[in-house]
């Protein structure tokens, strides 16, 4: 649970890695392409120009690099040929990378061409929803705080948060503890350490919080068909604060 300074090294390497993959597709117009498409194309940057492993990849028998997941989609979409990303759509792309044996998890949701004022408020406030939570973080705070500063911020904007996922704690493993949840009370659940390294990835529903998983056993979506937005980064608990070990250059944050 708790990473050595050296073992934090190497996340850092994996996570400014995976900032350089989203970083790659912010130059690109998604119009068009299909979501297998862009896996593609993430593959590609992840094995050669990264050259790391795709950590996705085979996990739980998924197939693939990444998550695509367009509009009513909340999550675990799977790329698809027939998956045409449209003006107008949001998408949320959800990449895994790991170098020298540690794994960094990050997703973003993309605006494409003109969509509608509500789709891009939902994109912003999710995106602020994980800030919210990211702030939270600090030795001593406690895993609720992180989720009460989510759930506040997404409510009080009128979006509902799912429930059915969390986030995690990272390393060798994808997936390790604690959970960390995106709903919850202020000095509630586990004392926060320096070394700890875990994701947050809030997923913000215009409607109602509850999901159905489609016969593909992956893709969960909205019950109500509305829309659905999410932001991750990897966090690294520090001496006074938090680093955002996928930190892209487009963004900034508190730093400890």
């Amino acid at each position: 649970m708790v990473k050595t300074p050296d073992e934090l090294a190497l996340m850092r390497q994996s996570g400014r890695l995976l900032a350089s993959v989203f970083e790659m597709l912010d130059r690109q117009d998604l119009a068009g392409l299909s979501t297998m498409q862009v896996n593609d194309m993430v593959e590609r940057f992840i094995t050669v120009d990264c050259a790391a492993r795709p950590a996705s990849k085979g996990q739980y028998g998924f197939a693939y690099v990444l998550n695509s997941s367009i509009n009513q989609v909340v999550c675990h979409g799977v790329p698809d040929d027939g998956a045409i990303i449209a003006d107008g759509d949001i998408v949320n792309f959800d990449i895994t990378l790991e170098k020298n044996g540690y794994i960094a998890d990050s997703s973003k949701t993309y605006v494409v061409g003109d969509a509608s004022p509500a789709a891009r408020r939902l994109v912003r406030v999710a995106r602020e929803a994980m800030w919210k939570g990211i702030g939270a973080v600090r030795p001593g705070a406690r895993l609720g705080d992180i989720g009460f500063a989510i759930e506040r911020h997404a409510t009080s904007n009128g979006y509902t948060i799912v429930r059915d996922y969390c986030g995690h704690g990272i390393g060798r493993e994808m997936h390790e503890d604690p959970q960390v949840l995106h709903f919850g009370r202020r000095g509630t659940g586990a004392t926060l350490r320096e070394g700890m390294v875990f994701t947050i990835e809030p997923m913000l529903n215009q409607g109602t919080r509850k999901v159905d998983t489609a016969p593909d056993g992956w893709t969960v979506l909205t019950a109500d068909g509305k829309l659905s937005a999410q932001f991750e980064h990897t966090v690294a608990v520090t001496a006074t604060g938090v680093e955002v070990l996928t930190l892209r250059q487009d963004e900034t944050a508190p730093r400890g």
